[in-house]
């Protein structure tokens, strides 16, 4: 056992302590005398580390909704830009984050990630405070949020170092499962806490709901005190005692990140690579948001790819010193054909349970929340409130917290019986089930009375999240066998870096298309995606002759 290890199991960690030069998973004697203990700390710890970065990262889903029923001055197509920004954001902050634990270490990474969660819950709640603002300052703080998306490629690249490859699916399946149930934690703690005077006198007055609301009980009249500002604060709780615990318990491995420089110089490497990631965003939102806010030049389908190539660009040419060499090393991913055949199939997955999740609450205000009257021309009026309408934020948090729980099942599985046929399985359920909620989505669009098929809709998309959990551990354990310890962690974070786009297709997305009166043609469109997907990986992974077969 070396130095690093015995100062870890002796003392508190500290800057130095806190770094293992010697680290052998795959050694069974190493793994089961040192390794599992540290590995599982480490694990512990960046759980619900994760679990607060998916959190504040999904929060304008819910936030959306309460400015909608608190009667905040904006169109229902300007609040869904706010959670579609919020998705591009942290998607695009990802691609930097799949790099940070190889070039700044885990621990230091983890740390600052975490920390950094607080300038957006902060500010977030200050803003929220005030009706009467322009819709850009809200803009800027969904923005400021994607940070915690980011989050995401680092966690997953940081724990994927620490265990061995038989156990890839069932440590990573965790990690992000748990993590993931920062989605359902925030759609059930939000509505609680704005209910609530949380911080006294110094949170702020509360507002009055001009629509009836609702939390994970049951319905909140109209005309009841709101302190939607606790969306935000409310995370400063759980953000500072995580701050110190990922300190002074999480370790960088040497083996993996020999490179870091002392934790300000990695903190440095940090903070540039994340406001490098900010540049391509706001430059490629401005060319896309509609007026005022943007010149709305180009469609979602060219500001998507338009984004990730600049971001991936600025990476290469802003990279420095020793960061430039790291960065180079890592791009070599970029080669292989298997980086770009998983990246398409975890956006099957963990593209449509992010997307899900952040479009999900304002799609049941929406649809279900009027009654869709034919008026004297016989054209379909969407503006009456529907007094048996189901309240968002009762039901909203169900599909995430399914999608979260099965996803280390999906893990376990794959590990079992192997990642492609897993895939394979939910892959062609996700492609049914999306055709049937386009088709009862349809029908409820259409209807006067559409809370009769609210249960349906319900229930194929609890469907659409219990696959897309599963699928969720199965790709994550396909990539943990194809590729070695060095290049794993980074095709982890770049598969879920592009995944994480659908936080930004699905809501622009199904917002269009229910505002042109054709909700269903999004979600065949999403069924047809998930038919391609098959294909692929048959192709890949399962066919006779595959040049990998099901791994």
């Amino acid at each position: 056992m070396t130095t690093g290890v015995h100062t870890l199991n002796t003392a508190p960690a500290s800057a130095h302590g806190a770094d293992i030069t010697d680290w052998r998973p795959e050694d069974e004697q190493f793994w089961n005398s040192t390794g599992s203990r540290i590995a599982y700390r480490n694990l512990w710890i960046s759980v619900p580390a994760l679990l607060c970065g998916f959190a504040v990262w999904g929060m304008w889903g819910i936030i959306t909704v309460q400015m909608l029923n608190l009667g905040f001055p904006f169109s229902q197509a300007e609040l869904f830009t706010l959670t579609a920004i919020a998705g591009i954001a942290g998607a695009t902050m990802r691609i930097p984050a799949s790099f940070l634990i190889r070039l700044a270490g885990g621990r230091n990474t983890i740390f600052l990630t975490t920390a950094m969660l607080l300038a957006p819950a902060i500010g977030t709640g200050i803003v929220l405070q005030h009706k009467d603002w322009p819709l850009w300052a809200f803009q800027l703080m969904a923005l400021w949020s994607g940070v915690g998306g980011g989050n995401f490629a680092s966690s997953m690249s940081n724990i994927s170092t620490f265990f061995p490859k038989r156990l890839q699916g069932t440590a990573l399946g965790l990690n992000a499962g748990l993590g993931n149930f920062g989605v359902t934690t925030m759609q059930i703690v939000i509505p609680l806490v704005m209910t609530l005077p949380l911080l006294g006198s110094f949170g702020g007055e509360p507002m009055v709901l001009v629509k009836s609301s609702g939390w994970i009980f049951g319905k909140i009249a109209a005309g009841t005190p709101t302190w939607i500002q606790n969306a935000g604060f409310a995370w400063v709780f759980s953000l500072v005692p995580l701050g110190a615990l990922c300190w002074f318990g999480m370790n960088n491995l040497k083996a993996v990140s020999p490179n870091t420089g002392n934790p300000i110089v990695a903190f440095a490497k940090i903070t540039y690579l994340y406001t490098l990631a900010f540049v391509p965003t706001v430059f490629m939102l401005w060319l896309y948001l509609p007026k005022p806010t943007g010149l709305g030049l180009v469609s979602m389908w060219v500001a998507i790819p338009l984004d990730i190539v600049l971001a991936v660009t600025m990476m290469r040419l802003a990279a420095f010193g020793e960061m430039k060499e790291g960065v180079k090393k890592q791009f070599a991913i970029f080669k292989d054909k298997h980086t770009w055949s998983l990246t398409a199939l975890y956006i099957v997955t963990f593209g449509s349970f992010i997307g899900f999740s952040m479009a999900l609450p304002l799609a049941i205000t929406v649809i279900f929340g009027f009654q869709h009257i034919p008026d004297a021309a016989g054209v379909l009026q969407h503006t009456v409130k529907n007094p048996n309408a189901p309240s968002a934020l009762t039901y909203a948090w169900i599909g995430p917290f399914v999608g979260a729980a099965v996803r280390p099942l999906g893990g376990w599985i794959s590990d079992k019986v192997g990642g492609s046929i897993v895939t394979q399985v939910i892959t062609a359920v996700m492609a049914a089930a999306a055709v049937a909620v386009g088709y009862v989505m349809m029908l409820a669009y259409g209807s006067a009375t559409p809370e009769q098929y609210f249960p349906m809709f319900l229930g194929l998309f609890m469907v659409l999240f219990f696959a897309s959990g599963i699928g969720n551990g199965s790709t994550f354990r396909t990539i943990g066998v194809i590729f070695d310890r060095a290049q794993a962690g980074p095709v982890l974070g770049w598969t879920s870096a592009v995944a994480a786009y659908g936080a930004f297709i699905a809501p622009v997305l199904i917002g269009q298309h229910i505002k042109s009166g054709t909700p269903q043609l999004a979600f065949y469109g999403f069924a047809v995606f998930y038919a391609l997907c098959l294909v692929l990986n048959w192709w890949f992974y399962l066919r006779k002759g595959a040049e990998i077969k099901n791994p």
